[in-house]
């Protein structure tokens, strides 16, 4: 392994109703997969909860209480020790943040020391039929953050964050190597996939980001079925110009990837997108329509 690889592992998992379970079932993978040789770990969405905003309950805030929590707190806590244990860089997946009277969809990423860098608040909150997040959670305001850690620059972002081209350049543009969505998606019963194959489309966007911006692209999603939701898993690992290095099925597992940080800036060098880029050119992509 050349000085500037990387092994990323995705912690592809199932929930319950306990959050507590898991809890404990996350930070026993997250230690499989260090002894598995990964060097950075990610965990997926609401990892210690279901999925709870397929119901677009009245009140769904107050009724979910018993899921939200504050940062710091136990999971961030449980999370700290577990990569300090496994000796991994952690992109803690996401959890219902309570801040004051605000609630967040929210990351929180570690270091090997088990050393909390900073969290990220997801950005862009989707309301769509079964996944009625604007019921649950705010709109993050931390913006998009890059952490420099011992195994590259990684820049968290949060499950519909992956339909932005927008946001995947601003994660570049803040000299991200890697980024990382964890990410609850799948099926519904009942909806047709009428556009298309949800799932090819949810991976080829994130292909487009890796091309487009030179870097490492990972989503962590969970499996099994919740209700109505059948979470497809398929967790990747992308390389900076767009191959598959790796992709998970549909059942509980880790999905191992190794990636070459030099090949993203071989890429960025060789392609030239950031340096032939007109940021004056751009101002409709921030104006309101």
């Amino acid at each position: 392994m050349s000085a500037r690889e990387v092994t990323i592992g995705l912690v592809q998992m199932s929930m319950v109703q306990e959050p507590e379970a898991n809890l404990r079932k996350a930070v026993d993978m997250i230690s499989e997969a260090a002894g598995r040789g990964a060097q950075i770990v990610c965990l997926p969405e609401l990892f210690t909860t279901p999925y709870f905003p397929q119901y677009d309950t009245v009140g769904g805030r107050g009724k979910e209480s018993v899921y939200n929590e504050g940062i710091p707190g136990p999971t961030t806590e449980a999370l700290s020790k577990a990569a300090a244990e496994a000796g991994v860089v952690l992109i803690g997946g996401s959890i219902y943040e309570r801040a004051g009277p605000r609630l967040f969809n929210t990351a929180a990423v570690f270091d090997e020391a088990g050393r909390m860098l900073g969290i990220y608040r997801k950005t862009h909150i989707p309301h769509d039929e079964d996944f009625y997040e604007q019921s649950y959670f705010d709109p993050g305001d931390t913006g998009f953050r890059v952490f420099d850690t011992s195994r590259g620059k990684i820049g968290p972002m949060i499950c519909y964050d992956q339909w932005y081209p927008e946001a995947a350049r601003c994660n570049a543009l803040l000299g991200a190597d890697m980024v990382f969505y964890p990410t609850a998606i799948g099926t519904v019963r009942g909806i047709e996939q009428a556009e298309g194959d949800w799932q090819q489309a949810w991976e080829n966007v994130m292909r487009g980001h890796a091309i487009a911006n030179g870097m490492v692209v990972a989503a962590c999603n969970r499996v099994g079925v919740e209700d109505k939701m059948e979470f497809w898993g398929g967790s990747f690992v992308t390389d900076a110009f767009g191959r598959t290095l790796a992709r998970g099925s549909r059942k509980e597992e880790i999905v191992l990837a190794t990636v070459d940080l030099q090949h993203g800036e071989d890429v960025r060098k060789g392609w030239r997108f950031f340096h032939n880029r007109r940021p004056e050119c751009y101002r409709a992509i921030v104006e309101k329509r």
